[in-house]
């Protein structure tokens, strides 16, 4: 079994970023990622809030972390994390690939999209359905497509499909959209229309997505809208197993509660990123991921 100071589970910007503090500790530290590190920062098509950078894309972002993160840090990808047990004053930590143990674990697990949970969506995941308008975008160039959704994700990816050359409509829930409002002029300058106070009712087609039938949740009125994609955008859900697991402590919607230096109820236990909940944006990741690692550093020195 391989030993180290600090595990770091999930390899998004909280978690490379917890990983490059560590490492210039000087700590042996291990980052593990269930998919290529980044995660859904992997998805953001361009920000233009990220200090230092007029705009740039979230892969491009993540690539630049990554290398200056594995200077310092090991980093194993494409190794989910199956369980994690704490005896022996060591957390034990075991993937599909082996087992490992550690003094501290930061917890950076993230999020996963959040479902509309509508016949058809399952049915036909890959076959028009979509979370990731980065990933699946190029496909529907010159395609009609619905994005559904009204914060900053929706409308940063129906401005990305725009710009593929897709014909993109926004479909949201309510009569004002909670994206911010630079986000909100850019759908005006692109023209993106947007239904208002709709909801998915069903996902139809033959072998592929071909209608989407909504309902206006202030009429009732229920339409049928051809379509060749709908991608979705509606928030999104804690990966909290691991943490649940462990028996740290969580808030009513499931996001792990830790004190400002990131630390949880569980001692030597802490966690950064999209998991704590809060405003989810990647400088705020990549701050808890800093604070994190200081943090595990400072109390692995008093053991």
């Amino acid at each position: 079994m391989e030993e180290y100071d600090i595990i770091i589970i999930g390899a998004g910007p909280g978690g490379l970023t917890a990983g490059i503090y560590a490492g210039r500790q000087g700590t042996s530290t291990l980052m593990l990622d269930k998919g290529p590190a980044g995660g859904l920062g992997l998805e953001v098509p361009s920000m233009e809030n990220y200090p230092g950078y007029e705009m740039i894309a979230g892969m491009s972002l993540i690539n630049e972390m990554k290398k200056q993160a594995i200077k310092t840090t090991e980093l194993k990808q494409m190794e989910e994390v199956l369980s994690i047990k704490h005896h022996n004053d060591k957390f034990h930590i075991k993937t599909k690939n082996g087992e490992y143990a550690a003094d501290a674990v930061i917890l950076s697990t993230g999020s996963q999209h959040r479902k509309l949970g509508v016949p058809g969506e399952e049915e036909f995941l890959g076959r028009g359905v979509c979370y990731c308008a980065t990933c699946d975008g190029p496909l529907y160039a010159g395609k009609k497509v619905l994005m559904i959704g009204g914060g900053n994700s929706a409308a940063q990816e129906a401005v990305f499909l725009k710009n593929l050359g897709c014909d993109v409509t926004l479909v949201h829930r309510r009569d004002e959209l909670r994206a911010e409002q630079y986000l909100q002029d850019q759908l005006k300058e692109h023209d993106i229309d947007i239904i208002w106070d709709s909801g998915v009712e069903e996902i139809k087609g033959d072998n592929f997505v071909e209608t989407v039938t909504l309902k206006n949740l202030k009429t009732s009125e229920v339409t049928e809208h051809q379509v060749n994609g709908i991608f979705i955008a509606i928030g999104d859900e804690p990966m909290n197993q691991l943490a649940k697991e462990l028996g740290v402590d969580l808030d009513p919607s499931g996001y792990i509660i830790t004190d400002k230096f990131q630390r949880t109820n569980i001692p030597r236990v802490y966690a950064a990123g999209d998991i704590t909940g809060g405003f989810k944006q990647w400088v705020i990741a990549c701050s808890e991921g800093a604070v994190a690692a200081m943090a595990a550093y400072e109390d692995l020195q008093k053991i």
